[in-house]
């Protein structure tokens, strides 16, 4: 079979496409260039995008190099700039809490870079490292989470469409992180011992926004003033850290309020919700229906889905409490089999507990 892998310069990419060489496939790497120099300033954090970029491009060749494959690297920064940093940048600047590491799946490592490749190229399938599953499930496919939860990265890829879900492969999917990096030292690979890139941006994100700070309040939920901030779109709902309004009991971000330039904080219980808004779901692990759906959800991309949870009509009530509800992240429901049945981004709180 022939195969495009997109390589990172990473350990678990470069595994991804060492086992499927072992498989006996042709294996192609392949690599989205996003950074533009003079553009942004970056910094020294490993981040998916940031002045490291050609490093990373650089690893990513000497590996295929050494593995005896091809390697071909395809410009998609300016997709980049219009796709996930300008969505990035409208969610910030509206109070929201974006999440481009899934809208660059969807549209850019899944999207644009499989279709750049396949008009040069041709192939079967396009391999990545990530840690994820693929099942059938009542005659359609859908991800599913990995063998390693720690490391489990199926919450990204809940925005991936039918057609993407059947080009795509997941070679680490029954693998540990641990037994990846082994694989990687027996293999004499160089990047067996990198860390992990753990961030979106390798600098300050705010220098993303291109915006000067605008001071504004901290209140409490009845609008007593505790402090101020620089800019509202430096804080999340949840936020516990950095708020600067002293010692004390502790309060958390329970909302943003960028028509009135506020940070609305409370205590912990304030920043509990049961029910939700969900928008733009997309289906995988069944068609879509307008009858209540039961699962698990996760609405963010760390730890494990709780509930059970109803969905239905795009309002999703938890029979648990879910802290820090943040507009503009996702809501991802899965079964208890750990199939993503559906996904979709957060819009706010449900109107009868919004208003309460």
């Amino acid at each position: 079979m022939k195969i495009a892998v997109g390589l990172s310069g990473g350990v678990d990419s470069a595994v991804a496409a060492l086992l499927l060489k072992r498989e006996g496939h042709e294996v192609t790497g392949i690599t989205m260039k996003l950074w533009r120099e003079g553009r942004y300033m970056g910094g020294e954090r490993d981040a998916c995008f940031g002045p490291g970029e050609a490093e990373d491009i650089a690893a990513a060749e000497s590996f295929a190099t050494k593995l005896g494959i091809d390697y071909r690297v395809f410009d998609c920064s300016e997709e980049y700039e219009k796709i996930v940093l300008d969505y990035f940048r409208r969610e910030r600047t509206a109070g929201r809490t974006p999440n481009p590491c899934i809208v660059c799946n969807r549209n850019m490592k899944f999207g644009l870079l499989p279709k750049m490749a396949a008009k040069e190229l041709g192939f079967d399938k396009f391999a990545t490292g990530h840690y994820a599953r693929i099942v059938e499930r009542s005659g359609r496919l859908a991800i599913a989470r990995a063998a390693d939860e720690g490391k489990d990265q199926s919450y990204f890829l809940w925005g991936l469409s039918q057609e993407q879900i059947a080009r795509a492969m997941f070679p680490l999917g029954t693998l540990s992180k641990g037994e990846v990096r082994e694989i990687a030292r027996e293999a004499g690979l160089p990047m067996a011992d990198k860390a992990d890139s753990q961030d979106f941006y390798s600098g300050d994100s705010n220098e993303l926004l291109d915006t000067e700070d605008r001071p504004g309040d901290i209140v409490t939920t009845n609008g007593k003033k505790l402090g101020t901030h620089r800019g509202y779109w430096h804080y999340t709902v949840g936020q516990r850290q950095g708020l600067g309004i002293g010692g004390g009991t502790p309060f958390y971000v329970v909302r943003i309020d960028a028509c009135r330039n506020e940070v609305v904080v409370g205590r912990r219980e304030d920043a509990v919700s049961s029910s939700l808004v969900v928008r733009n779901l997309n289906w995988q692990g069944i068609a879509e229906t307008a009858e209540p759906v039961t699962g698990f959800v996760k609405i963010r991309s760390t730890g494990k889905p709780i509930g059970p949870v109803t969905v239905e009509n795009g309002v999703l009530r938890a029979s648990c409490d879910l802290f820090g509800v943040a507009p503009g992240q996702s809501a991802v429901i899965y079964g208890e089999d750990g199939t993503i049945l559906c996904g979709g981004v957060i819009d706010g709180l449900a109107q009868s507990q919004a208003s309460s």
